[in-house]
């Protein structure tokens, strides 16, 4: 009978030996994730600096076209083209419009919303309000100037109801510490229509103010643009002519009046209708091919 020692002598010698059977190392795999880590912080500082530079060299300047490789039209001709695509419409209800384009920097100053007379008024029947003491002379001078809405109690809270609309909005310089008390900034301001000594919306007398802005025509510049009203369908070519000038000449005016370091020119004027494309202008009336303004008009 075999004894224990005798039995681990035998199983000792029919194993082999540890060192032969790892001799040979084996293959390790890691798994850490620093290498992967490490190459995405790279690879995400790289594309931040691929940003830098495209925002370094992205054009400061709102975008413009070169005039010299693009058709455009004398006044005359563009008035022919689009009278074709308001057939049938209503005289008195299309509408010219004028969109001036400036070069200009995208973060300069720009040309705030104001109101100009034209030497013949596009649109009469803007709506007024003057918020202003109840029962004072200015309240009566603008009633009699024609404006829509005209107080200070019934106005302010018929204006926080959204019950009442209107184009522009001017205030007396005793009723301002009751607007900015009743929250009419935040109702006003985001539309543009918050009186402010800066477009000249708070004054004493609107009786002289009204009268001069009745017909005006409202503009204002957005994204390197001006665009506004500038004729009734019914007008003649004459008469767009010299609404035309008169609005460049104010624009420009505007523009100079901006300070020195502001960029800011004339690029393209482009006419359009109501239901029509826009034409870019040449500066010219008439082409040898135009039509006889009598048949442009009306």
């Amino acid at each position: 009978m075999a004894t224990p020692s005798i039995c681990r002598a035998s199983a000792r010698a029919s194993l082999p030996p540890l060192h032969s059977a790892f001799a040979a190392p084996l293959p390790l795999r890691s798994f850490s994730t620093s290498p992967a880590l490490e190459a995405a912080k790279i690879n995400k500082a790289k594309a931040q600096q691929e940003k830098l530079k495209k925002r370094r060299k992205r054009n400061p300047f709102f975008k413009t076209y070169n005039l010299n490789e693009m058709e455009q039209f004398s006044l005359c001709d563009a008035v022919r083209y689009l009278r074709a695509f308001e057939v049938g419409k209503s005289p008195t209800s299309s509408k010219y419009e004028v969109h001036v384009k400036f070069r200009t920097r995208k973060n300069g100053p720009v040309i705030r919303q104001n109101q100009m007379q034209l030497p013949y008024p596009v649109k009469t029947d803007l709506k007024f309000c003057y918020i202003c003491p109840d029962d004072s002379k200015a309240a009566s001078d603008a009633r009699e100037a024609g404006a829509s809405y005209v107080g200070e109690e019934e106005v302010i809270q018929q204006i926080k109801a959204g019950s009442i609309s209107f184009d522009r909005c001017f205030a007396h310089p005793a009723s301002m510490q009751r607007l900015a008390k009743e929250g009419l900034p935040r109702i006003l301001g985001p539309k543009g229509l918050m009186p402010n000594p800066k477009n000249g919306t708070i004054t004493e007398h609107p009786k002289a103010l009204f009268r001069e802005l009745i017909g005006g025509a409202l503009y204002k510049e957005k994204f390197g643009v001006v665009r506004m009203a500038i004729g009734q369908l019914a007008f003649s070519p004459e008469m767009l002519r010299d609404n035309l000038k008169a609005a460049l000449d104010r624009l420009k005016s505007d523009a100079a009046s901006l300070p020195d370091e502001a960029i800011k020119t004339v690029d393209e004027v482009v006419l359009s209708s109501t239901n029509g494309p826009g034409f870019s202008l040449n500066g010219t009336f008439k082409s040898p091919t135009s039509l006889p303004t009598a048949q442009l008009a009306g």
